[in-house]
């Protein structure tokens, strides 16, 4: 009688071969070091006082050597800390959570389309069907000034926009950490597409005050991934400005952007992209170590901007109306997968453990001397973090890094559950995905986060963090009045 269940033995002997070649590789130096000092330790034990006293009159140490010796090591341990990077820490951040009066349900999305688009059914179709499989919810905004038929997509109702955006996500940032906007040295604006004379960062310091001789900067047109530039840049910043905090805002403003034509990429971002902001204060304070949530380690950023196709695949243009909107190619997730190859090939070795790194370099080897046909191994970036924010750019790219890093629905959760209910808020997602995996109380002290972003030029830009201390369920933010409902079930297909 053939056996009822499976033979389970290889794959569980497997899996035991591979966590133990995973421990010797990665405790190579320990699993060494152990048995050379319990040899040592031996050793001197057998040897009586006064042998071991012998021992040292033999090296004829005198008191020149041994101060001479001890000023080296003084020295050396000097330079050592001295020329030793800054520590940055993510002392706390904020987002903005739009009232409820911007919702925008699916309904509502298309009865706008359809009074729009009236002479164009089959863009309204189009967009449709974007919005069927889009994976957003229906509880994502949209600034007032698109509520309007048709929109009004003004410079006053932008700058209201930025204004209610970016003075709600700073007052929140002021109220979490007790931040006096004296206290800020550094700050930095990143928002793409919408950059008024004065800067958005002119228009915060007027707000609130801020000192004269503040650093401040405002970046633009570096789409998606803007966070995480700002978050490098902050990063060099305070590495040459000792005892100073820094705060970053990343947004988009939506009004001046909806656009009002038919051509197809054009409507694509329509469906897409909602309200969102967030601000991060980081410090290079001692005194902030210990409130701190997070530390900076790593940041890699991969600009493919070199090659013609990836700087055009996300292109703001005039349609054959003149009418502007930003243009999404078909061959965007084409070059964003090579853009993350790029990117993981710089961050692996900063963060993969030693048996992940020898069996990608084995493998290399292999198909270099051997075949091409060896299958390339793809790390197992599970190894090196507990947690991973995938910009929330789109149901398909959440699935592409899902499967391309052979991550599981709960290493996806929190990418595609702020989809769900915050939209694609461009540079800021990831702060809405932290904000989840927080409050969903699942980060603890040590654990390793992966922050990765693409944007338009074409950039794919990551961050690694680690937890400072383990993070209570906040009892505010975005999440705060909803975070019980989810995670929730998201069809491939919602009809509308």
């Amino acid at each position: 009688m053939p056996p009822i269940l499976p033979d389970f033995s290889n794959s569980v002997k497997l899996k035991y071969v591979k966590l133990g070649y995973q421990y010797l590789v990665n405790h190579i130096l320990t699993l060494t070091l152990i048995p050379i000092m319990a040899g040592i330790f031996v050793e001197v034990l057998r040897m009586g006082p006064g042998e071991i006293l012998n021992l040292w009159r033999s090296l004829q140490v005198d008191l020149v050597q041994i101060l001479c010796s001890s000023f080296l090591i003084i020295f050396i341990a000097t330079v050592y800390f001295m020329s030793k990077p800054r520590t940055i820490f993510l002392v706390d951040y904020a987002c903005f959570k739009p009232p409820v009066t911007c919702r925008v349900p699916f309904a509502t999305f298309m009865e706008h389309s359809r009074l729009i688009l009236k002479n164009n059914p089959k863009s309204v179709e189009f967009q449709m069907r974007i919005l069927e499989r889009s994976g957003l919810g229906e509880e994502t905004c949209l600034p007032p000034a698109i509520h309007y038929i048709p929109p009004k997509p003004t410079m006053e109702a932008a700058r209201g926009e930025a204004e209610l955006v970016i003075f709600s996500a700073m007052d929140s940032l002021f109220k979490k950490t007790g931040l006096k906007p004296k206290d800020i040295d550094i700050f930095i604006v990143n928002c793409s597409l919408f950059s008024p004379t004065p800067s958005l960062s002119a228009m915060v310091i007027n707000k609130y005050k801020l000192r004269s001789n503040i650093k401040s900067f405002n970046l633009s047109g570096m789409g998606c991934s803007a966070g995480l530039i700002s978050i490098d840049l902050a990063r060099d910043l305070l590495q040459i400005h000792p005892n100073s905090n820094a705060v970053i805002v990343s947004t988009e403003i939506i009004t001046p952007n909806y656009y009002q034509g038919n051509e197809r990429a054009m409507l694509l971002p329509n469906c897409l992209f909602r309200m969102g902001g967030a601000a991060i204060l980081l410090s290079n304070r001692r005194s902030e170590r210990r409130r701190a949530k997070y530390r900076l380690v790593h940041v890699v950023r991969t600009h493919k901007g070199a090659d013609d196709k990836a700087y055009r695949c996300v292109y703001e243009e005039e349609d054959r109306e003149g009418k502007v909107g930003i243009s999404l190619k078909k061959d965007l997730m084409a070059i964003a997968g090579e853009a993350l190859k790029s990117n993981i090939t710089t961050i692996g070795p900063l963060v993969l453990p030693a048996s992940e790194q020898l069996l990608f370099l084995l493998t290399l080897i292999g198909r270099k001397v051997f075949s091409n046909k060896w299958k390339p191994y793809i790390p197992d970036f599970k190894q090196a973090f507990e947690h991973f924010c995938i910009h929330a750019g789109g149901r398909a790219v959440i699935d592409e890094l899902q499967k391309n890093l052979q991550l599981s629905a709960e290493h996806v959760e929190a990418s595609r559950m702020t989809l769900h209910r915050f939209g694609n808020t461009s540079s800021s997602s990831l702060w809405y995905e932290l904000g989840y995996i927080e409050a969903k109380g699942r980060m603890k002290k040590g654990d390793r986060v992966w922050q990765i972003a693409f944007g338009s030029g074409f950039k794919c830009n990551s961050a690694v963090w680690k937890c400072n201390r383990s993070i209570k369920t906040p009892i505010d933010g975005p999440w705060a009045d909803c975070i019980d409902r989810y995670p929730v079930h998201i069809p491939e297909i919602v009809k509308l």
